[in-house]
C-alpha cells in the first residue's frame, strides 16, 4: 500500500513538473512576445514582467493538468469502442462475399482515392491563380538558369528543378506561364502523393475512417496548405520530405522491424537527403537528430548510423556534384550570420556609443553605415543583403571578436533583436507584416504579409476563377483572419507550436515514447528557423503540413505500436 502511495506521489510530482515546464515556457511566451509587439522590446529586468509569468505558469499549469485528464477520458472511451476495422472483420463472418467487397473497397481503396480527392480540392484553385505563386526567390532561381550563372544561395536541386522546367517548357511551348503551371502541377502531384502515404500508413496503424477523413479535408481546403501546395518556393517540397521522414521515425519508434525492411530503410534514407538538399537547415536538423537517434535506439545504433551517414554522404555528393557541374559561386556567409548581423545594427541604432572608434571601422568594413541606417526590427533583410562577404572571408576571427565585444556590453540588446525576427514562431497573436511597406511586381504589403500572392516576371497572372482568386489575395495580404478570436490561432505560426508542444507534454505525461520520435525533427527544425531572418508562416510549413499525421498520433492504441 505505502509503495502504491509513493507511486502515485511520484507521478503526481512528475505530471506537475511536465505540467509546469510547459505553462512556464507558454506564459513567457505570451508576456514577452505582447511586449515585442506593442513595444519592440523586452525589459527583463522589471519584477512585474516575471510576477505576471509566476502567476500565469500556476494558473496554466492546473489549466494544462485538467485538459490532459479530459485527452485521457476521452482517449479511453475512444479505445473503449470497436475499430472500424474490427467491426468489419465481424461483419464479413456473417454477411455475403458482396457486402464484404463493398467493405473493403470503400476502406481498402478509399486510400488510393484520396490522391485526387486532394487533387481536385486544388485544382480550383489552380485555376483561379493559374499559373500558380510564382514567389519567393522564384525570379531568382529562374535567372540563375536562363543566364547559366548559379549560386549557391538557393538550393541548386531546386533551382535546376524549377528554373529548368519554366525555360525548358518555355522552349518548347514560347509560354513561361505554362512552364510556371508545370511546375506548380508537379509539386501538387508530389504534396499530394506524400499526403496520400500518410493516410496508408494511418490506416495500417488502424487509425479510425472518420479521424482520416478530417485529415483529407483539413489537408484539401485548408489555405495555408493550399497556398503553398500552389507555390514555387522550395518550402512545398522541403516539407513534403521532412513529412515521409516523419513517418519513417514513427514506424522507427513503434517497429522493430523498421531495420529489417528494405523499403522503410530506403525512404529513410531518401527522405532525409530530400529535406537536407532542398534547405540548408534541414541539414542542421538532421545532423543535430542523429545523435539522440543513436541514443533512443541504443540496440540498433549501428544500423541508424549507417542510414544516417547514407543521407547525409548522398546529400553532400550530390549538393558537391551540382556545384562542380554548375561552377556555383560560393562564399556567402550573410543568410547563417542573419542574428548576428541584426544584434550589431541594432545596438548601432540604440547605443552608438559602445563602439570605440577602431570598433567602428572594423564595422564598416563589412557593414557600411548606410546599411545600418535601414535596420529595421523585424526583418534581417534590409541590412543583411549589404553585408560584405568579402571582407568577412578574409579575416573571420576579427569580427567575431567585434560581435563579441560588443554583446557583452550590451546582452539585453542583443536579446531582443534576436526576439524580434523570431518571435512570431512562438507568440500566438502575432500579426506576420514584416514586409508592411515593401513593394514587389504587383503590389505594395500594406497591413499584412502572410503569404506572398505573386506572380513574379516571367510570369503573369491569368486567373480563370476571379472571383476565387480574390479570395486568396485577401487571405495573403490582410489581416482580418489574424484578428478573429480562435480562427487567428489556426493560422498562426506560434500557436501551432504550442500545439506540438502541447502534444509533446501529454505524450510525455503518459510515457507513450515509443511514438514521440517525429517530435524530434519537427523541434529541431524550428530551432533553426528562430536564427533566420524574420518569422513567416513558410518556415514552419510542416506545421500545418504534418498535423493529421501528429493527432492520429495521440489517439493511437498502445497494442497499435
Amino acid at each position: 500500500m505505502r509503495e502504491m502511495q509513493s507511486d502515485k506521489k511520484r507521478n503526481t510530482g512528475r505530471s506537475i513538473l511536465i505540467a509546469g515546464a510547459f505553462s512556464f515556457l507558454f506564459s513567457a511566451a505570451i508576456l514577452f512576445g505582447a511586449r515585442l509587439d506593442s513595444v519592440e522590446n523586452v525589459d527583463v529586468k522589471d519584477g512585474w514582467l516575471w510576477v505576471s509569468v509566476l502567476v500565469l505558469t500556476i494558473l496554466f499549469t492546473g489549466l494544462v493538468r485538467l485538459l490532459w485528464l479530459f485527452l485521457d477520458l476521452a482517449q479511453a472511451k475512444c479505445q473503449a469502442v470497436k475499430t472500424d476495422a474490427e467491426k468489419e472483420a465481424q461483419i464479413e463472418k456473417v454477411t455475403p462475399n458482396k457486402i464484404t467487397y463493398v467493405l473493403e473497397w470503400t476502406d481498402q481503396h478509399a486510400v488510393a482515392l484520396s490522391f485526387f480527392v486532394l487533387l481536385l480540392c486544388w485544382l480550383p484553385v489552380f485555376l483561379a491563380v493559374y499559373p500558380g505563386f510564382f514567389v519567393y526567390d522564384a525570379q531568382d532561381e529562374y535567372v540563375q538558369v536562363a543566364l547559366r550563372t548559379f549560386s549557391t544561395h538557393h538550393p541548386l536541386v531546386h533551382v535546376l528543378l524549377l528554373g529548368g522546367m519554366v525555360c525548358g517548357v518555355h522552349k518548347l511551348t514560347d509560354s513561361y506561364n505554362l512552364g510556371i503551371a508545370c511546375y506548380t502541377v508537379l509539386q501538387m502531384i508530389l504534396v499530394a502523393g506524400s499526403f496520400t502515404f500518410v493516410f496508408w500508413y494511418l490506416r495500417q496503424k488502424k487509425i479510425s475512417r472518420a479521424v482520416r477523413l478530417i485529415g483529407l479535408v483539413y489537408l484539401g481546403l485548408f489555405p495555408t496548405v493550399v497556398m503553398f501546395t500552389l507555390c514555387s518556393a522550395k518550402d512545398g517540397l522541403f516539407t513534403t520530405a521532412l513529412l515521409l521522414l516523419l513517418v519513417c521515425l514513427l514506424e522507427m519508434g513503434t517497429q522493430e522491424s523498421f531495420f529489417s525492411s528494405k523499403g522503410w530503410r530506403v525512404l529513410f534514407v531518401l527522405s532525409g537527403m530530400s529535406m537536407m538538399l532542398l534547405r540548408n537547415n534541414g541539414l542542421y536538423a538532421f545532423l543535430a537528430m542523429i545523435p539522440i537517434l543513436l541514443f533512443l535506439e541504443r540496440k540498433q545504433w549501428k544500423q541508424v548510423l549507417f542510414l544516417a551517414v547514407c543521407a547525409v554522404a548522398g546529400c553532400l555528393l550530390v549538393n558537391g556534384g551540382l556545384k562542380a557541374a554548375l561552377h556555383a559561386e560560393d562564399g556567402e556567409y550573410q543568410e547563417i550570420l542573419t542574428v548576428p548581423i541584426q544584434q550589431m545594427a541594432r545596438t548601432y541604432k540604440y547605443a552608438p556609443e559602445v563602439f570605440t572608434e577602431e570598433d567602428r571601422q572594423i564595422l564598416y568594413e563589412v557593414l557600411p553605415e548606410e546599411a545600418l541606417s535601414l535596420y529595421t526590427p523585424r526583418l534581417s533583410d534590409p541590412v543583411k543583403y549589404r553585408f560584405d562577404n568579402a571582407a568577412f572571408a578574409k579575416d573571420k576571427a576579427k569580427y567575431a571578436g567585434l560581435w563579441l565585444r560588443v554583446g557583452m556590453k550590451k546582452p539585453l540588446i542583443y536579446a531582443n533583436a534576436w526576439w524580434m525576427t523570431s518571435y512570431g514562431f512562438w507568440y500566438p497573436n502575432t500579426v506576420i507584416n514584416v514586409y508592411g511597406g515593401n513593394s514587389v511586381f504587383t503590389f505594395t504589403y500594406k497591413d499584412n504579409s502572410y503569404f506572398g500572392y505573386e506572380v513574379e516576371e516571367p510570369g503573369v497572372r491569368e486567373s480563370k476563377i476571379p472571383w476565387l482568386d480574390e479570395v486568396y489575395r485577401k487571405l495573403s495580404l490582410e489581416v482580418w483572419k489574424e484578428k478573429v478570436p480562435v480562427v487567428s490561432w489556426l493560422f498562426s505560426p506560434g500557436a501551432m507550436f504550442w500545439l506540438y508542444a502541447f502534444l509533446f507534454t501529454w505524450l510525455l505525461n503518459n510515457r507513450r515514447y515509443k511514438i514521440m520520435y517525429p517530435f524530434l525533427p519537427i523541434f529541431l527544425v524550428w530551432l533553426t528557423v528562430l536564427l533566420g531572418p524574420t518569422y513567416l508562416p513558410r518556415y514552419v510549413l510542416f506545421l500545418w503540413y504534418g498535423l493529421p499525421l501528429f493527432l492520429a498520433m495521440a489517439v493511437m492504441k498502445p497494442e497499435d505500436v
